[in-house]
């Protein structure tokens, strides 16, 4: 963590997507912490584009984020029923009927020489760990690497796999699950609970994620074995965040009991804020496996994100959500600071 010169334990979560823009990611990074492109749904050369700008906005370093290397997809029986599903959503917003996607190319090689050039001092992953060959490449070039990890387990394999520094992810974060070693069902391990766990199971850096909104959770974070904080929620309310006004709004009016986990949107399990469009979807039962169901959702997302239709939109957030505020990137980090160093004071004080 030390080589990441954090003046202030927050890492920026990455949001492949679009909610981390350049202008956040080197927004966090400028104000002491580390902002993370979330460069998944990206294609290689995109991915230096994104790192270029954040390099034009500041020189203090900054983390890129892929997604581990999945099998292909199996085709389930229910697929015509899964497109089926949609049809009425995508009727609603005048968009033509969908059709089952093909699966996706593999791209996770491409990806990852260009993170290799992009100039990044983290590179990370989620959904599992890449080959021995990444990993030693990612670390002659000088960078540090990150796993997700959402069980002990799953801690343990990502410090085996020569990782500097293991993402505890709780069940409160927002967004997708990054299991990748047991069933998502025995994985939901709150942050509070899962944290230690992991801090003691492992030697190196672990960074908590998961429902961390302010100071107060930065300092029970640190106090519970953590070296940082990963937060989402809280920057995709910032002014640098890419999402519609739409989404901003969802997540400033929502309460804590308003977030599900739902496989609606991309076939993996994520959490976001209830809508139709995931109630109905997960009435019915019928999902294609991700990234197939992502790519079917993809032009219902997209057409509601232009006409301002929260009801359609994949809105993850994390259970903290009545805590977002609509502030700069820069504000937030200096709340975030201001507040973990009374939480710290406050607590040293009723030890006197």
């Amino acid at each position: 963590m030390q080589r990441l010169h954090l003046t202030h334990p927050v890492i920026q979560a990455p949001m492949a997507g679009g909610g981390d823009t350049p202008a956040l990611v080197a927004a966090v990074s400028e104000a002491g912490g580390l902002g993370t492109i979330g460069a998944a749904y990206l294609s290689p050369q995109q991915i230096l584009d994104a790192a270029a700008a954040v390099r034009a906005a500041t020189t203090r370093p900054f983390g890129i984020n892929l997604f581990a290397p999945l099998p292909a997809p199996q085709t389930p029986a229910e697929a015509e029923a899964a497109v089926a599903a949609v049809a009425p959503f995508c009727e609603e917003l005048a968009l033509p009927a969908p059709a089952m996607p093909n699966a996706p190319g593999k791209t996770f090689a491409e990806q990852v020489e260009a993170v290799l050039e992009s100039g990044a001092g983290l590179f990370s992953v989620t959904f599992g760990l890449p080959g021995a060959d990444v990993v030693a490449a990612v670390k002659a070039k000088g960078m540090l690497f990150a796993a997700t990890a959402t069980t002990v387990e799953e801690a343990l394999a990502v410090e085996a796999a020569g990782a500097d520094i293991v993402v505890a992810q709780g069940s409160e974060a927002g967004g997708h699950r990054g299991t990748f070693a047991a069933p998502f069902e025995r994985a939901m391990i709150g942050t509070m609970a899962l944290v230690p766990q992991v801090a003691d199971a492992v030697s190196i850096p672990v960074v908590a994620s998961g429902g961390i909104m302010d100071g107060r959770g930065i300092a029970a974070a640190l106090a519970l074995g953590a070296s940082a904080v990963q937060m989402g929620t809280a920057f995709l309310t910032c002014a640098e965040a890419g999402i519609p006004e739409a989404y901003r709004e969802a997540i400033l009016s929502a309460k804590e009991d308003a977030t599900r986990v739902t496989r609606a949107f991309s076939g993996r399990p994520a959490r976001g804020i209830a809508n139709r469009f995931m109630e109905t979807i997960d009435a019915k039962g019928a999902i294609l496996p991700f990234p197939l169901q992502n790519a079917l959702t993809r032009p219902m997302r997209t057409a509601a994100a232009k006409a301002g239709r929260s009801e359609y939109l994949s809105l993850w957030a994390g259970q903290g959500v009545r805590l977002a505020r609509r502030q700069g990137a820069a504000e937030l980090m200096a709340r975030l600071a201001a507040e973990t160093a009374e939480a710290i004071a406050r607590l040293s004080s009723r030890k006197a």
